[in-house]
């Protein structure tokens, strides 16, 4: 009897470290220091609403296969429309994301190399980038997203997908896109080097070419990926809206991580 209590003693105090670590492990930083989040079952998954402020845990799932991929936009309706339609970006892959971001906003969607990264919904492509530039000895705000591609959609929002291996043929700047198709796939660019696989997934109003401080992300992508995870039709038209609106100009000087 008292073999197998200490035993059991022994155990317990291996197992209240090792899940003080885990949990530090779920808080999601920026893409240069990423640590993928430990993924649990789809099923158990509750989907969080937009008024929930910004914690730290974590969230997975796998897609369901999205439409036919090389099918053209409806009409595209106006900002903020109850017409565009969301499916969640990352295609027949289990995935795992958290709920912070260094720095600001947006959300590292962590997955193997080479799942597909789709439109989120009925749109226009925006800005494509096919070289991976960056160097981290200059570590230029640029060249951090490698090959990245952005569209912009019938809602009015911006979506930006960077850290990919490869743009999918057809995607160039004007290209029609109907939500679910294909945009590229997914890798480890960028600053994304040396991170578990991911894409960074970033939300904002559009603005001219080459605003990289504003098109990687001003509102939290994952209440909509949440959403979207769950059959849900959130659209975040009305948080790019209301950021739009309180900002200083509709091109804000970068003021962090620049």
């Amino acid at each position: 009897m008292g073999s197998k209590q200490a035993a059991r003693s022994h155990r317990l105090a291996v197992t209240v470290p090792l899940a003080a670590v885990l949990l530090a492990a779920s808080t999601v930083t920026g893409c240069s220091t990423a640590t993928r989040p430990a993924a649990r079952s789809a099923t158990s998954a509750a989907a969080t609403t937009v008024a929930r402020a910004a914690p730290t845990s974590t969230t997975s799932a796998t897609p369901a296969p999205g439409p036919a991929t090389n099918e053209e936009p409806v009409a595209a309706g106006a900002a903020g429309s109850r017409s565009a339609r969301y499916v969640f970006p990352v295609r027949g892959c289990r995935v795992s994301y958290g709920h912070s971001h260094s720095y600001y906003p947006a959300t590292d969607i962590f997955t193997d190399r080479g799942c597909a990264f789709v439109a989120p919904t009925d749109g226009a492509v925006d800005e494509v980038n096919l070289v991976d530039r960056w160097d981290p000895t200059s570590d230029r705000g640029a060249d951090r997203g490698g090959l990245s591609v952005s569209i912009i959609g019938v809602d009015g929002v911006r979506y930006y997908g960077s850290d990919l291996q490869s743009i999918a043929p057809g995607i160039t700047h004007g290209a029609r896109v109907r939500a679910g198709r294909l945009l590229g796939r997914i890798d480890n660019s960028g600053d994304a080097r040396t991170t578990p696989t991911h894409v960074h997934f970033g939300l904002s109003w559009p603005t001219p070419p080459g605003i990289w401080w504003i098109r990687r992300g001003l509102v939290y992508p994952w209440p909509y990926l949440d959403a979207w995870r769950a059959g849900r039709n959130l659209s975040p038209a009305p948080a790019i809206q209301a950021a739009h609106a309180t900002a200083s100009s509709d091109i804000p000087a970068c003021r962090i991580r620049c």
